[in-house]
C-alpha cells in the first residue's frame, strides 16, 4: 500500500481507538470511569404523584406513566435517596375524526396525551430541567351497536400513549426550553 494512502487510515483507525474508549453503555451495569452509572443516578429522582380527575382515563394513565418511569429509572429495584424531583403534570385530548351520520357516534378517533415536567434539585430547589412531550394515537370503533368498543379502544389506545411519553425523559431538555 503506498504510503500516501496508508497514513490516511491509520489516522482513522486511531481516531477510531480513541472514541471508542469513550464508548458507555446508557444503561450499563458499570461505569467505565468507576464513577455512578446512569441507572444508580436515575433511581435517586423522587417522582411525584401525577395530579389528575379521581375515576377518569387521565387518572389510569397518570398511574401508568409514573410506574412506567419508576421501573425505567431504577429497573425494578430499589431506590436511592432522592436528590432530584420529577413533576409532571398530564391533560389528554379526544377528537372524532369521522362520525357516523346515521348514530351520531364516532368511527374513527384521535386520542392524544400532553405532559409538561420539570425536574428539580432537592438540595438548592433549582429548577434543572423542565419541558413538555405529547403522543397522539388513532383508532377505529368498527361498529355502531358494540358500545363497548369505545371504551375498550380508549384503554388501549392509553397504553399506546403513554410508553412515549414516559420514553421521553431519556432525552432532557436544558432548564428553561421546552419542545
Amino acid at each position: 500500500m503506498e504510503r500516501g494512502k496508508l497514513l490516511p487510515a491509520m489516522a482513522a483507525l486511531a481516531i477510531a481507538a480513541l472514541a471508542g474508549g469513550c464508548f458507555q453503555p446508557l444503561y450499563g451495569e458499570r461505569s467505565l470511569t468507576g464513577g455512578p452509572v446512569l441507572r444508580d443516578q436515575l433511581s435517586a429522582v423522587d417522582i411525584l404523584q401525577i395530579e389528575a380527575p379521581k375515576g377518569s382515563d387521565e387518572a389510569r394513565l397518570a398511574v401508568e406513566i409514573r410506574n412506567a418511569l419508576l421501573f425505567d429509572f431504577s429497573g425494578g429495584g430499589s431506590a436511592a435517596p432522592p436528590t432530584h424531583r420529577l413533576k409532571i403534570a398530564i391533560s389528554s385530548t379526544r377528537a372524532a375524526i369521522i362520525v357516523d351520520v346515521n348514530t351520531s357516534r364516532p368511527d374513527i378517533e384521535n386520542y392524544g396525551i400532553n405532559a409538561t415536567y420539570s425536574l428539580t434539585e432537592i438540595a438548592t430547589a433549582k429548577v434543572v430541567v423542565t419541558g413538555q412531550t405529547f403522543a397522539w394515537v388513532s383508532y377505529d370503533i368498527p361498529t355502531p351497536w358494540t358500545h363497548y368498543v369505545e371504551s375498550f379502544e380508549t384503554e388501549r389506545a392509553g397504553g399506546e400513549r403513554r410508553k412515549p411519553a414516559a420514553r421521553d425523559h431519556r432525552a432532557p431538555k436544558k432548564a428553561g426550553r421546552s419542545s
